[in-house]
Protein backbone atom coordinates (compact mmCIF):
# COMPACT_ATOMS: atom_id res chain seq x y z
CA UNK A 1 0.00 0.00 0.00
CA UNK A 2 1.21 3.40 -1.05
CA UNK A 3 1.45 6.18 1.66
CA UNK A 4 -1.08 8.02 -0.22
CA UNK A 5 -3.67 5.53 -0.74
CA UNK A 6 -6.69 4.81 1.69
CA UNK A 7 -6.50 1.86 3.53
CA UNK A 8 -7.26 -1.31 1.83
CA UNK A 9 -10.35 -3.47 2.79
CA UNK A 10 -8.09 -5.98 4.67
CA UNK A 11 -6.41 -3.26 6.80
CA UNK A 12 -9.62 -1.22 7.61
CA UNK A 13 -11.09 -4.81 8.76
CA UNK A 14 -8.51 -6.46 10.03
CA UNK A 15 -5.59 -4.00 10.55
CA UNK A 16 -5.41 -3.85 13.85
CA UNK A 17 -6.41 -7.16 14.70
CA UNK A 18 -4.35 -9.74 12.54
CA UNK A 19 -2.48 -7.46 10.32
CA UNK A 20 -0.09 -9.87 9.15
CA UNK A 21 -3.39 -11.39 7.46
CA UNK A 22 -3.89 -7.59 6.14
CA UNK A 23 -0.66 -7.42 4.92
CA UNK A 24 -0.65 -10.92 2.99
CA UNK A 25 -4.07 -10.13 1.28
CA UNK A 26 -2.61 -6.32 0.17
CA UNK A 27 1.04 -7.30 -0.39
CA UNK A 28 0.90 -11.40 -1.83
CA UNK A 29 -2.94 -11.80 -2.96
CA UNK A 30 -3.87 -9.05 -4.47
CA UNK A 31 -0.49 -7.23 -4.75
CA UNK A 32 1.09 -10.36 -6.69
CA UNK A 33 -1.17 -13.12 -7.41
CA UNK A 34 -3.95 -11.00 -8.89
CA UNK A 35 -1.36 -9.38 -10.88
CA UNK A 36 -0.01 -12.29 -12.84
CA UNK A 37 -0.64 -12.01 -16.16
CA UNK A 38 -1.07 -15.63 -17.35
CA UNK A 39 -4.63 -15.31 -16.66
CA UNK A 40 -6.71 -12.00 -17.36
CA UNK A 41 -8.49 -10.77 -14.41
CA UNK A 42 -11.83 -11.31 -15.86
CA UNK A 43 -10.30 -15.29 -16.10
CA UNK A 44 -9.36 -14.77 -12.48
CA UNK A 45 -11.97 -13.61 -11.46
CA UNK A 46 -14.54 -16.50 -12.82
CA UNK A 47 -11.87 -19.08 -11.35
CA UNK A 48 -12.47 -17.16 -7.85
CA UNK A 49 -15.99 -17.45 -8.21
CA UNK A 50 -16.06 -21.03 -9.07
CA UNK A 51 -13.88 -21.38 -6.08
CA UNK A 52 -16.02 -19.91 -3.50
CA UNK A 53 -18.94 -21.61 -5.43
CA UNK A 54 -17.43 -25.07 -4.60
CA UNK A 55 -16.64 -24.18 -1.17
CA UNK A 56 -19.40 -22.69 -0.14
CA UNK A 57 -17.78 -19.28 0.94
CA UNK A 58 -20.51 -17.02 0.25
CA UNK A 59 -19.19 -14.24 2.59
CA UNK A 60 -16.19 -13.78 0.46
CA UNK A 61 -18.46 -14.37 -2.65
CA UNK A 62 -20.60 -11.07 -2.53
CA UNK A 63 -17.25 -9.42 -3.28
CA UNK A 64 -16.04 -11.36 -5.60
CA UNK A 65 -18.92 -11.26 -7.70
CA UNK A 66 -18.32 -7.57 -7.61
CA UNK A 67 -14.92 -7.73 -8.51
CA UNK A 68 -15.77 -10.24 -11.49
CA UNK A 69 -18.19 -7.70 -12.57
CA UNK A 70 -15.78 -4.73 -12.27
CA UNK A 71 -13.05 -7.76 -14.77
CA UNK A 72 -15.60 -7.90 -17.32
CA UNK A 73 -17.60 -10.55 -16.17
CA UNK A 74 -21.02 -10.21 -17.21
CA UNK A 75 -24.02 -11.43 -14.41
CA UNK A 76 -25.56 -14.23 -17.60
CA UNK A 77 -21.79 -15.46 -17.50
CA UNK A 78 -21.49 -15.39 -14.02
CA UNK A 79 -25.09 -16.94 -13.50
CA UNK A 80 -24.07 -19.68 -16.17
CA UNK A 81 -20.85 -20.26 -14.19
CA UNK A 82 -22.77 -21.43 -10.92
CA UNK A 83 -25.33 -23.29 -12.48
CA UNK A 84 -22.66 -25.62 -13.97
CA UNK A 85 -21.15 -25.55 -10.77
CA UNK A 86 -24.26 -27.20 -9.44
CA UNK A 87 -23.60 -30.85 -11.31
CA UNK A 88 -19.70 -30.69 -9.70
CA UNK A 89 -19.87 -28.76 -6.44
CA UNK A 90 -23.49 -30.07 -5.49
CA UNK A 91 -26.91 -28.17 -5.82
CA UNK A 92 -27.11 -26.82 -2.20
CA UNK A 93 -23.78 -24.94 -2.40
CA UNK A 94 -24.72 -23.40 -5.83
CA UNK A 95 -28.25 -22.68 -4.91
CA UNK A 96 -26.62 -20.80 -1.70
CA UNK A 97 -24.21 -18.85 -4.17
CA UNK A 98 -27.28 -18.03 -6.97
CA UNK A 99 -29.22 -16.60 -3.52
CA UNK A 100 -26.09 -14.20 -3.22
CA UNK A 101 -25.79 -13.39 -6.69
CA UNK A 102 -29.41 -12.24 -6.99
CA UNK A 103 -29.00 -10.13 -4.11
CA UNK A 104 -25.79 -9.11 -5.44
CA UNK A 105 -26.65 -8.39 -8.97
CA UNK A 106 -30.43 -6.66 -7.26
CA UNK A 107 -28.48 -4.28 -5.54
CA UNK A 108 -30.02 -5.88 -2.43
CA UNK A 109 -26.75 -7.60 -1.01
CA UNK A 110 -25.56 -7.33 2.54
CA UNK A 111 -22.31 -5.00 3.29
CA UNK A 112 -19.93 -6.82 1.04
CA UNK A 113 -16.29 -8.73 2.84
CA UNK A 114 -14.01 -6.28 1.76
CA UNK A 115 -11.03 -8.17 2.26
CA UNK A 116 -10.02 -7.05 -0.98
CA UNK A 117 -7.83 -3.71 -1.80
CA UNK A 118 -9.47 -0.31 -1.98
CA UNK A 119 -12.78 1.49 -0.86
CA UNK A 120 -15.83 -0.65 -0.94
CA UNK A 121 -16.99 -0.70 -4.53
CA UNK A 122 -13.55 -0.45 -5.60
CA UNK A 123 -11.05 -2.77 -6.28
CA UNK A 124 -7.59 -1.30 -6.41
CA UNK A 125 -5.16 -3.57 -7.42
CA UNK A 126 -1.31 -2.60 -8.61
CA UNK A 127 -1.27 -2.83 -12.48
CA UNK A 128 -4.97 -2.59 -12.76
CA UNK A 129 -5.53 0.26 -11.35
CA UNK A 130 -3.27 3.49 -12.69
CA UNK A 131 -3.45 5.23 -8.93
CA UNK A 132 -1.26 2.28 -7.30
CA UNK A 133 2.37 1.48 -8.03
CA UNK A 134 3.09 -2.55 -7.73
CA UNK A 135 4.99 -3.54 -5.08
CA UNK A 136 9.01 -3.74 -5.04
CA UNK A 137 10.10 -6.33 -7.13
CA UNK A 138 7.05 -7.36 -8.74
CA UNK A 139 6.94 -5.50 -12.45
Amino acid sequence: MTQDAEPSGARRQFGDFAPALADFTDDVLFGQVWTRTELSPKERSLVTVAALTTSGNTGQLVYHLGLAKQNGASEPELIEAITHLAFYAGWPKAMSAMAVAKRVFRGESPKPCQCGTGAPGRTRIPGLDPTLKAPAGTT
